[in-house]
């Protein structure tokens, strides 16, 4: 009998959204994701991760994104590499942004951004000392 560890790994992100082309669309146009098509879904390609949406409409019943904090999943985390320029690129996009850019400890900066249907996610720059 084996007592190694598993591997696991963080395969994918699945979003529910009244337009998936338009969601698609704002994480390549907003974060530079790739979007890939196929007969099953849309999904976008960004930093390793996969992020499917899936269609879905005020007749299948759902609620609206929660407002934080609450219980449970709260947001998206992505690391980035100078977070103000990239900042200040997203502002000049429209990205509307929840929290501005701050430091909340030595060599963490963070800012939050408003994605498509409400989803929260976080930007997050650290020092090379802090990874």
């Amino acid at each position: 009998m084996s007592t190694s560890t598993p591997q696991i790994v963080l395969d994918h992100v699945h979003i529910y959204t009244a337009n998936p082309a338009a969601s698609a669309k704002w994480f390549a146009d907003s974060l530079g994701a790739e979007v890939v098509t196929s007969p099953i879904r849309i999904e976008a390609k960004l930093g390793g991760l996969r992020v499917f949406f899936e269609q879905v409409s005020e007749a299948d019943a759902v609620g609206a994104a929660p407002t934080s904090p609450h219980k449970g999943y709260d947001h998206l985390a992505f690391a980035v590499k100078d977070l103000d320029a990239l900042a200040a690129d997203m502002k000049s996009k429209g990205v509307v942004f929840t929290r501005e850019p701050l430091t909340i400890r030595p060599g963490v900066r963070i800012c939050f951004i408003e994605g498509p249907d409400g989803i929260s996610i976080e930007l997050l720059e650290r020092d090379a000392k802090y990874t």
